[in-house]
Protein backbone atom coordinates (compact mmCIF):
# COMPACT_ATOMS: atom_id res chain seq x y z
CA UNK A 1 0.00 0.00 0.00
CA UNK A 2 2.94 2.42 0.31
CA UNK A 3 3.83 2.24 -3.28
CA UNK A 4 -0.13 2.10 -4.12
CA UNK A 5 -0.86 5.66 -2.33
CA UNK A 6 2.25 7.54 -4.35
CA UNK A 7 0.72 6.34 -7.42
CA UNK A 8 -2.84 6.93 -6.98
CA UNK A 9 -1.84 10.12 -6.60
CA UNK A 10 0.72 10.41 -9.43
CA UNK A 11 -2.53 9.18 -11.17
CA UNK A 12 -5.43 11.54 -10.21
CA UNK A 13 -3.02 14.37 -10.62
CA UNK A 14 -2.32 12.63 -14.20
CA UNK A 15 -5.99 12.94 -15.16
CA UNK A 16 -7.05 16.46 -13.76
CA UNK A 17 -3.64 17.71 -16.01
CA UNK A 18 -5.08 16.27 -18.72
CA UNK A 19 -8.73 17.10 -17.94
CA UNK A 20 -7.88 20.77 -17.95
CA UNK A 21 -5.46 20.95 -20.14
CA UNK A 22 -7.96 19.60 -22.54
CA UNK A 23 -10.25 22.28 -21.47
CA UNK A 24 -8.00 25.09 -22.11
CA UNK A 25 -7.62 23.79 -25.41
CA UNK A 26 -10.70 24.28 -26.48
CA UNK A 27 -10.87 27.95 -25.09
CA UNK A 28 -7.15 28.65 -26.86
CA UNK A 29 -8.17 26.86 -30.56
CA UNK A 30 -11.66 29.11 -30.89
CA UNK A 31 -12.44 29.83 -34.12
CA UNK A 32 -10.72 32.59 -35.19
CA UNK A 33 -12.69 35.80 -35.86
CA UNK A 34 -13.07 37.47 -39.19
CA UNK A 35 -9.54 39.40 -40.73
CA UNK A 36 -9.78 42.57 -40.57
CA UNK A 37 -7.73 43.33 -43.59
CA UNK A 38 -10.97 45.02 -45.65
CA UNK A 39 -11.42 47.86 -42.50
CA UNK A 40 -7.10 48.45 -43.48
CA UNK A 41 -8.01 49.44 -47.07
CA UNK A 42 -7.88 52.75 -47.90
CA UNK A 43 -11.26 54.33 -48.57
CA UNK A 44 -12.79 55.38 -51.78
CA UNK A 45 -14.88 59.36 -52.02
CA UNK A 46 -18.47 58.46 -53.05
CA UNK A 47 -17.93 59.43 -56.21
CA UNK A 48 -15.14 57.22 -56.72
CA UNK A 49 -17.05 54.33 -55.86
CA UNK A 50 -19.27 52.28 -58.48
CA UNK A 51 -22.84 51.29 -57.58
CA UNK A 52 -23.57 47.56 -56.62
CA UNK A 53 -25.72 45.44 -55.18
CA UNK A 54 -26.27 42.16 -53.55
CA UNK A 55 -29.43 40.02 -53.65
CA UNK A 56 -30.12 36.91 -52.22
CA UNK A 57 -27.07 34.25 -51.83
CA UNK A 58 -27.91 31.45 -52.94
CA UNK A 59 -26.44 28.18 -50.89
CA UNK A 60 -26.34 24.48 -52.20
CA UNK A 61 -25.03 24.02 -48.25
CA UNK A 62 -28.26 23.17 -45.52
CA UNK A 63 -26.44 24.20 -42.48
CA UNK A 64 -25.46 27.84 -44.00
CA UNK A 65 -28.68 30.13 -44.63
CA UNK A 66 -28.45 32.61 -47.02
CA UNK A 67 -29.88 35.15 -45.08
CA UNK A 68 -26.85 35.25 -42.75
CA UNK A 69 -24.64 34.81 -45.50
CA UNK A 70 -26.04 37.95 -47.33
CA UNK A 71 -25.60 39.91 -44.53
CA UNK A 72 -21.62 38.84 -44.26
CA UNK A 73 -21.57 39.52 -48.14
CA UNK A 74 -22.84 43.19 -47.53
CA UNK A 75 -20.62 43.59 -44.72
CA UNK A 76 -17.68 43.18 -46.29
CA UNK A 77 -18.24 45.15 -49.00
CA UNK A 78 -19.21 47.83 -47.06
CA UNK A 79 -15.76 47.37 -44.71
CA UNK A 80 -13.64 47.23 -47.78
CA UNK A 81 -14.71 51.20 -48.80
CA UNK A 82 -14.28 50.29 -52.46
CA UNK A 83 -17.94 49.71 -53.36
CA UNK A 84 -21.20 52.34 -53.45
CA UNK A 85 -23.74 48.95 -52.04
CA UNK A 86 -27.12 49.98 -52.77
CA UNK A 87 -29.78 48.26 -50.53
CA UNK A 88 -32.24 45.47 -52.63
CA UNK A 89 -32.44 42.31 -50.42
CA UNK A 90 -34.47 44.15 -47.88
CA UNK A 91 -36.17 47.28 -49.84
CA UNK A 92 -39.68 45.68 -48.72
CA UNK A 93 -38.54 45.70 -44.78
CA UNK A 94 -37.35 49.70 -44.74
CA UNK A 95 -37.12 51.82 -47.64
CA UNK A 96 -40.43 50.94 -49.72
CA UNK A 97 -41.86 51.55 -46.57
CA UNK A 98 -40.81 55.11 -45.87
CA UNK A 99 -41.29 56.06 -49.59
CA UNK A 100 -44.78 54.74 -49.52
CA UNK A 101 -45.46 56.59 -45.67
CA UNK A 102 -43.78 59.56 -47.27
CA UNK A 103 -45.76 59.27 -50.54
CA UNK A 104 -49.02 59.46 -48.37
CA UNK A 105 -48.17 62.67 -46.08
CA UNK A 106 -47.41 60.83 -43.33
CA UNK A 107 -43.67 61.64 -43.00
CA UNK A 108 -41.51 65.15 -43.65
CA UNK A 109 -39.59 65.31 -46.67
CA UNK A 110 -39.57 64.63 -50.06
CA UNK A 111 -37.94 61.01 -50.31
CA UNK A 112 -41.41 59.34 -52.16
CA UNK A 113 -39.76 61.94 -55.20
CA UNK A 114 -36.34 60.61 -54.87
CA UNK A 115 -35.28 57.69 -57.47
CA UNK A 116 -33.33 54.77 -55.75
CA UNK A 117 -30.07 54.60 -57.15
CA UNK A 118 -29.18 52.47 -59.61
CA UNK A 119 -26.79 49.46 -59.51
CA UNK A 120 -23.83 49.16 -62.21
CA UNK A 121 -23.37 45.68 -61.32
CA UNK A 122 -24.80 43.21 -59.62
CA UNK A 123 -22.89 40.48 -57.25
CA UNK A 124 -24.34 37.29 -57.20
CA UNK A 125 -22.88 34.45 -54.90
CA UNK A 126 -23.57 31.02 -54.58
CA UNK A 127 -22.22 29.22 -51.54
CA UNK A 128 -21.33 25.33 -53.76
CA UNK A 129 -19.15 22.90 -51.84
CA UNK A 130 -18.45 21.84 -48.46
CA UNK A 131 -15.93 18.94 -48.56
CA UNK A 132 -16.32 17.10 -45.04
CA UNK A 133 -12.82 15.54 -44.34
CA UNK A 134 -10.66 16.83 -47.07
CA UNK A 135 -7.61 15.59 -45.04
CA UNK A 136 -7.86 13.19 -41.99
CA UNK A 137 -4.67 12.33 -40.21
CA UNK A 138 -4.59 10.51 -36.79
CA UNK A 139 -1.62 8.98 -34.15
CA UNK A 140 -1.98 6.85 -31.33
CA UNK A 141 0.78 4.84 -29.06
CA UNK A 142 0.32 2.10 -25.71
CA UNK A 143 2.79 1.86 -23.39
CA UNK A 144 1.65 -0.70 -20.40
CA UNK A 145 -2.08 -0.27 -21.03
CA UNK A 146 -1.93 3.16 -21.08
CA UNK A 147 -3.36 4.47 -24.61
CA UNK A 148 -2.91 7.92 -25.53
CA UNK A 149 -4.11 8.78 -29.22
CA UNK A 150 -4.71 12.08 -31.49
CA UNK A 151 -6.57 13.22 -34.66
CA UNK A 152 -7.00 16.04 -37.29
CA UNK A 153 -9.34 16.70 -39.69
CA UNK A 154 -9.33 19.80 -42.16
CA UNK A 155 -12.88 20.44 -44.05
CA UNK A 156 -13.14 23.18 -46.78
CA UNK A 157 -15.86 25.42 -47.66
CA UNK A 158 -15.98 26.68 -51.41
CA UNK A 159 -18.26 29.62 -53.21
CA UNK A 160 -18.20 31.64 -56.06
CA UNK A 161 -18.92 34.84 -57.18
CA UNK A 162 -20.44 36.06 -60.28
CA UNK A 163 -20.15 39.60 -61.48
CA UNK A 164 -22.96 40.75 -64.07
CA UNK A 165 -23.43 43.55 -66.02
CA UNK A 166 -27.03 45.10 -64.85
CA UNK A 167 -27.42 46.62 -68.20
CA UNK A 168 -27.43 43.92 -70.31
CA UNK A 169 -26.67 40.92 -68.09
CA UNK A 170 -23.41 39.86 -69.57
CA UNK A 171 -21.26 38.03 -66.84
CA UNK A 172 -18.53 40.21 -66.98
CA UNK A 173 -16.03 38.19 -64.58
CA UNK A 174 -15.90 35.59 -61.41
CA UNK A 175 -14.36 34.45 -58.67
CA UNK A 176 -13.92 31.58 -56.19
CA UNK A 177 -12.99 31.40 -52.98
CA UNK A 178 -11.90 27.88 -50.74
CA UNK A 179 -11.42 28.04 -47.25
CA UNK A 180 -10.39 25.50 -44.91
CA UNK A 181 -12.34 24.19 -41.46
CA UNK A 182 -9.98 23.19 -39.01
CA UNK A 183 -10.64 20.36 -36.36
CA UNK A 184 -9.28 17.57 -34.50
CA UNK A 185 -9.46 14.99 -31.06
CA UNK A 186 -7.37 13.81 -28.34
CA UNK A 187 -7.98 11.25 -25.96
CA UNK A 188 -6.01 9.14 -23.05
CA UNK A 189 -7.62 6.22 -21.74
CA UNK A 190 -6.06 2.96 -19.45
CA UNK A 191 -4.13 4.96 -16.96
CA UNK A 192 -5.40 2.49 -14.49
CA UNK A 193 -4.06 -0.20 -16.33
CA UNK A 194 -0.98 1.20 -16.21
CA UNK A 195 -0.71 2.06 -12.96
CA UNK A 196 -1.15 -2.22 -12.50
CA UNK A 197 1.18 -2.88 -14.89
CA UNK A 198 3.36 -1.01 -12.93
CA UNK A 199 2.86 -2.52 -9.62
CA UNK A 200 2.50 -5.88 -11.05
CA UNK A 201 6.71 -5.28 -12.44
CA UNK A 202 7.06 -4.86 -8.80
CA UNK A 203 5.29 -7.53 -7.58
CA UNK A 204 2.48 -6.27 -6.22
CA UNK A 205 -1.50 -6.19 -7.10
CA UNK A 206 -3.23 -3.65 -7.87
CA UNK A 207 -5.65 -2.20 -5.08
CA UNK A 208 -9.77 -2.77 -6.69
CA UNK A 209 -10.04 0.82 -5.72
CA UNK A 210 -7.29 2.02 -8.45
CA UNK A 211 -9.24 4.69 -9.98
CA UNK A 212 -9.72 4.52 -14.14
CA UNK A 213 -9.45 7.79 -15.73
CA UNK A 214 -10.31 8.64 -19.35
CA UNK A 215 -9.84 11.84 -20.91
CA UNK A 216 -11.28 13.00 -24.39
CA UNK A 217 -11.84 16.11 -26.02
CA UNK A 218 -12.50 17.26 -29.55
CA UNK A 219 -12.22 20.74 -31.41
CA UNK A 220 -14.55 21.39 -34.58
CA UNK A 221 -13.81 24.75 -36.27
CA UNK A 222 -16.74 27.64 -36.67
CA UNK A 223 -18.35 27.52 -40.12
CA UNK A 224 -19.95 30.30 -39.84
CA UNK A 225 -16.44 32.29 -38.85
CA UNK A 226 -15.04 29.85 -42.36
CA UNK A 227 -17.85 31.45 -44.55
CA UNK A 228 -17.39 35.04 -43.09
CA UNK A 229 -13.78 34.52 -43.96
CA UNK A 230 -14.26 33.17 -47.19
CA UNK A 231 -16.23 36.08 -48.44
CA UNK A 232 -13.84 38.92 -47.31
CA UNK A 233 -11.37 36.45 -49.55
CA UNK A 234 -13.63 37.35 -51.97
CA UNK A 235 -14.51 41.03 -51.80
CA UNK A 236 -10.71 41.21 -52.23
CA UNK A 237 -10.47 39.15 -55.67
CA UNK A 238 -13.74 41.21 -56.51
CA UNK A 239 -11.33 44.73 -55.74
CA UNK A 240 -8.24 43.46 -57.68
CA UNK A 241 -10.24 41.99 -60.56
CA UNK A 242 -12.87 45.09 -60.33
CA UNK A 243 -12.90 48.23 -57.73
CA UNK A 244 -9.95 49.62 -59.53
Amino acid sequence: MNCARPLLHAMLALGVALTASGCASEFSKAAPTASPKLSKLGKKSAEERVAVAIYEVSSAVPELQPRGATEMFKTALVKSGQFRVVERAKLNRGVTIEKQMNAAGQTSGGVAQSQLRGAAYLFQVEITEINAGASTRSTGFNIGGLQIGGASNRDQIGLDVSIVDAANGDVVDAVNVRKDIGGGATSVTGIGALASTVLAQKGKVASPYTPEINHQSTRKGSLDAALREALEEAVHLLIERFGS
